[in-house]
């Protein structure tokens, strides 16, 4: 079911907040050929139409050529900045006023970056994010299960030592047939640092990683999550110690893991009573938006614009910020709604 024109207009124009997205899979083709002409990687296609076919997700083994070859586009500093300023522009573009965004820098330091002058790119193009855009990003670098565990060190290390480069908190992500218990120790280190968890878990996998993910890496939000509804006793832990999932429906389909949106378990998750966000993951690669994606979600379970409100606001309470920042943005976003005469209140938590 689609939304009406009013409804697709009110969700263009209002603020959001995304909390699962990640910077590589976000690498729209204009600049993805900017970068392959900098760096002389050779590409499937050479023009805009081409590339975007090149990205549309057609499996897992896809997915990491894709990956693979972005990742060997990205050199210096400045390829860096390049794809942070793209995207910032596209986020405020939606209205996106905070971002949180996954980053697996370990495989750019295998391929041979210097870390800590990424870091410092990362940064100052943020700054200028905020300055000139009004929009704010903040990074989750991502230890990845399926890669040789001596890089969750270096993802850690650098997390830490970058924490006043706008880290936020650190991610677990790759292949979740992979377990999370040889990661244990980074995210209690992590955790006693200050530093946030968002773990992927119950994507690919059922509800034994989201479990793994609370016990064993101190998750505060969950990385997709859909599996969780296939374990009662799970959808009852996580309501009531009020995690977070962060959905993604649009990627949920294109990867399978789901036959079509009609069939995906966001309605479950939202009967009961479970706290959650709506992202658009890896945009590029499935042709989707933030915008997009509450879209089809509005449309499916037929929400009218105080609810679609209320989606913005509860993935404003589920941000790893600080009170200082929550409050501030919060007083906007309550401006904004007052001013399209509505004060949402959030159903998802």
């Amino acid at each position: 079911m689609s939304v009406d024109a009013e409804l697709s207009d009110f969700i263009r124009r209002m603020p959001k907040v995304e909390l699962h997205v990640h910077l590589e899979g976000a690498i729209r083709a204009p600049t993805l050929l900017q970068l392959a002409k900098r760096r002389s990687v050779e590409l499937p296609a050479g023009d805009v139409a081409g590339i975007e076919r090149w990205l549309e997700f057609r499996d897992f083994d896809h997915f990491l050529e894709v990956y693979l070859t972005i990742s060997r586009c990205l050199r210096d500093p400045e390829d860096f900045q390049l794809i942070t300023a793209a995207f910032l522009e596209e986020q405020a573009r939606q209205n996106i006023r905070h971002t949180e965004a996954h980053f697996t820098i370990s495989t750019h330091i295998a391929n041979g970056v210097n870390a800590g002058e990424v870091a410092e790119a990362l940064a100052e193009t943020v700054l200028d994010g905020e300055r000139n855009l009004g929009v704010r990003l903040r990074w989750i670098p991502d230890i990845v299960r399926n890669v040789d565990p001596s890089r969750a060190d270096q993802t850690l290390e650098w997390a830490l030592s970058h924490r006043d480069h706008f880290v936020a908190a650190i991610g677990l992500s790759g292949k979740e047939s992979h377990a999370a218990a040889p990661f244990r120790e980074h995210f209690e280190v992590a955790k006693a640092e200050g530093l946030h968890r968002a773990v992927h878990a119950g994507e690919q996998s059922g509800p034994a990683t989201v479990w793994e993910a609370l016990e064993l890496c101190g998750a505060e939000r969950i990385g997709h999550g859909i599996r969780a509804v296939d374990d009662p006793d799970l959808v009852d832990e996580l309501r009531r110690r009020r995690i977070p999932l962060e959905v993604n429906p649009t990627s949920n389909v294109c990867l399978g893991l789901v036959a079509s949106l009609a069939e995906h378990p966001i309605r479950v998750i939202r009967e009961e009573g479970l706290s959650f966000s709506i992202n658009s993951d890896d945009p590029a690669l499935f042709h989707t938006s933030l915008t997009r994606e509450l879209e089809l979600v509005a449309g499916e379970l037929a929400l009218n614009r105080r609810e679609v409100a209320s989606l913005s606001t509860a993935a404003l309470d589920q941000a790893f910020l600080t009170p200082g920042e929550r409050d501030t943005l919060a007083g906007e976003f309550a401006a904004w709604f007052e001013k399209d005469g509505l004060s949402p209140d959030s159903p998802s938590g």
